[in-house]
């Protein structure tokens, strides 16, 4: 195995720039995306079905991608670089395209090529980190991923509300009714995405496979056009059969966290309109703020979660951080102030800040090297099978069981959290079989 070398704080910033862009992406899709389908015509119990595309991208994109970087070299773009380069491509132009949906379906088929393209950016970028650093530094280089991603959507969300205050006197709204300062968020996301993921492929190269590695990627290349396209789909089956029973633990946390988390970001803008009467435009405005508040959040304490955890040890960190978020969600719908309703974000910070840091470094500590890029995706898997479930099932809960009701849904989320911090605790991270 390749001895690697220790990186400098640096080092590791150059390398996980790109999540900036990557991230911003996402926050548009955490905020804007829903309200974007309720100016098109969107009712609220039919959000979740129309936020398919998440999952559905997710659970087919992400292992298989991972599954085919594990099998990539080129002395030209490496092993990784080639994926999310091309994802970042594909979701800038999608970004850009966005604000122009005239009609519901043309947005939510956009959403589906947008998701395509950030998920094949994305379990690359997080198998690249794992392939760049010794594993003493792996906490560090997640963390500093952490930074990014609450970076990025603090840049997303503070873009819409500032943007709105800076043009909202501009009453020009295109057929279908999308405000036309939106469009400046989405074409600020789709500059970043393309950038920041070349800053990362210039600044930071990737450490060439092993001879044992070049000759399985060799063998991969000299099979048939058909056992090419059935070899990912086989490490993928490989992979789960032979998956680590601490990833099998994580599935159950991640099962509440993930679904209580895709409650939120459908529910929350509505949200704002019941409990502070807030039109659509204001309820988006006021959602921003929360996300930008927790985001900032994220950035100050991302890296200070490392020593927290090693003081403390991980799963007991990631616990007591569900468990935080899952009392903010409990208290949010309570507070009628929208100054007074960031506060509990901060909560929702730190559990943000764990959520993408601290199992990844743990997964990436016990699987193998060789198989870093498809476990990932696997670990993927885990978050949208959730999300999947989310959008079949929570519409006619929304419905029958919560009356229709924001307050009653972001509730909800609140026990979810609440029973994933209790699942958090019976996590075993020695448990590799």
């Amino acid at each position: 195995m390749t001895t690697k070398p220790r990186l400098s704080f640096w080092d590791i910033w150059n390398m996980n720039v790109g999540f900036l862009g990557i991230q911003f992406s996402f926050g548009l899709q955490q905020t804007a995306i829903n309200p974007i389908f309720s100016f098109l015509g969107a009712l609220p119990e039919e959000l979740p079905l129309l936020n398919l595309a998440g999952p559905v991208t997710g659970l087919l994109v992400q292992p298989i991608i991972g599954a085919l970087s594990d099998k990539t070299w080129s002395p030209k773009w490496g092993r990784r670089k080639p994926y999310f380069l091309i994802g970042a491509l594909i979701g800038s132009l999608s970004l850009f395209a966005f604000p122009y949906s005239p009609t519901l379906w043309f947005a939510v088929g956009l959403l589906w090529i947008l998701d395509v393209g950030n998920n094949m950016a994305m379990e690359p970028y997080r198998a690249f980190v794992g392939d760049k650093l010794p594993e003493k530094q792996l906490s560090l280089g997640y963390q500093m991923q952490s930074l990014f991603v609450g970076a990025g959507i603090v840049l997303a969300n503070a873009s819409i509300f500032i943007f709105q205050d800076w043009f909202a006197s501009d009453s020009s709204t295109p057929a279908g009714g999308i405000p036309t300062w939106l469009y400046y968020s989405f074409f600020l996301g789709a500059l970043l995405s393309i950038l920041t993921i070349l800053w990362s492929v210039l600044k930071t190269p990737e450490i060439p496979p092993s001879d044992e590695e070049l000759k399985e990627i060799q063998a991969q290349r000299s099979l048939s056009f058909m056992a090419r396209i059935r070899a990912p789909f086989n490490e993928i089956i490989g992979a789960v059969k032979e998956m680590p029973k601490f990833m099998w633990q994580l599935s159950g946390v991640y099962l509440f966290q993930w679904y209580a988390l895709f409650i939120y970001f459908q529910y929350i803008a509505p949200l704002f309109q019941e409990s502070m009467g807030f039109d659509g435009a204001e309820a988006l405005g006021q959602a921003a703020k929360m996300s930008t508040t927790y985001n900032i959040t994220t950035i100050v304490v991302a890296l200070l979660l490392v020593p927290i955890t090693m003081r403390f040890g991980s799963k007991i960190t990631y616990a007591l951080s569900l468990l935080g978020t899952g009392v903010a969600l409990l208290i949010i719908p309570h507070i009628s102030d929208p100054i007074t309703v960031l506060f509990p974000m901060v909560l929702f910070g730190v559990g943000w800040a764990a959520m993408m840091g601290i199992p990844y470094s743990m997964v990436s500590k016990i699987v193998p090297q060789d198989r870093r890029g498809v476990y990932m995706g696997i670990l993927n898997m885990m978050i949208v099978i959730p999300m999947g479930i989310e959008t079949l099932t929570f519409g006619p809960i929304m419905k029958y069981l919560l009356g229709g009701s924001a307050t009653n849904a972001i509730l909800f989320g609140g026990v979810f959290f609440v029973i994933s911090a209790v699942l958090a605790l019976r996590l075993n991270p020695e448990a590799k079989s």
